[in-house]
């Protein structure tokens, strides 16, 4: 039988190659996973001694680099470790298997963020401490009230593959409606506006499922607003505009919590600041 050497502290074992191949197969598809994940697949008996053992020698010779306490990341080949910034979707990803980006991350992973932004958001089901990652916030947030219920944890959300793994990510519907109601986790209403202007599309049904499930008159206008500023791109029929006013707020409102100033918008009954104004589509006329 063939072996190599594996060296764990002072010890030297030997280990069939292939229990090495399945090892490396492991490696191929996780390019950043949890020391759980790598019990579950690699433990023979789940046996978590055998497999933190392993773990510490490929840390040894530069294949792994550790970013938390029980998070590893691949080294690609021609890297040094020092050198080496695992994604931070994926460390976030392997932290919280079960957790749904959201924000400017949902914006960035679904092709549409305007600018680079220098922090990571995903909800996970209990609130922790932030995660500073080379120089990139990693933010774990509560989910929304209207979407804490099982029945409406995966409204609106999709999964996007990124370098082989499966990522959670709220749809451009709910990414629109949840960036009006939080701005300053999608880097403003500007950077919003731009980049949820780059959707390939929109489905306006859905669009009005997650906004009736939130229920709040402000998001009703803010995304009527928006749908008129695009219509034509996003095929928006005069019909839905209309619903949508209709449940606007009764008085004026600031679109943001903390704006001073700005323009009234009287359809939808938004105070907007002005910048926000030129954003629409090309006037044709």
């Amino acid at each position: 039988m063939l072996t190599f050497r594996s060296v764990t502290g002072d010890n030297i074992t030997y280990m069939n190659t292939e229990r090495k191949l399945n090892v490396m197969d492991f490696f191929a598809a996780h390019p950043v996973f949890s020391l759980d994940k790598a019990v579950e697949v690699l433990a023979r008996g789940g046996k978590r001694a055998g497999v933190v053992d392993r773990l510490k020698y490929h840390l040894k010779t530069g294949r792994l680099k550790r970013v938390t306490r029980e998070v590893y990341a691949v080294v690609p080949p021609v890297v040094s470790v020092e050198d080496f910034r695992p994604d931070p979707f994926l460390v976030a990803k392997a932290m919280h298997p079960n957790g749904i980006f959201s924000h400017h991350s949902a914006l960035e992973l679904l092709g549409a963020a305007y600018s680079v932004w220098n922090q990571c958001t995903l909800y996970i089901a209990r609130r922790r401490r932030p995660l500073l990652l080379d120089g990139l916030t990693i933010r774990f947030l509560d989910p929304p009230l209207p979407m804490q219920t099982d029945s409406c944890k995966q409204v609106g959300t999709r999964r996007i593959e990124r370098q082989g793994m499966l990522l959670d990510v709220t749809g451009p519907e709910r990414t629109l409606v949840e960036g009006f109601s939080r701005p300053s986790l999608v880097g403003g209403l500007e950077e919003l506006v731009r980049s949820a202007a780059g959707f390939t599309t929109l489905d306006l049904e859905l669009l009005e499922e997650v906004l009736r499930r939130y229920n709040l008159a402000k998001l009703w206008a803010a995304t009527g607003w928006f749908l008129e500023m695009f219509q034509k791109s996003f095929h928006v029929p005069d019909a839905l505009l209309t619903r949508m006013e209709q449940r606007r707020p009764r008085s004026r409102v600031y679109i943001a919590r903390d704006q001073r100033g700005g323009t009234l918008v009287r359809r939808w009954n938004l105070i907007l600041p002005k910048s926000l104004l030129s954003l629409g589509e090309p006037d044709e006329r």
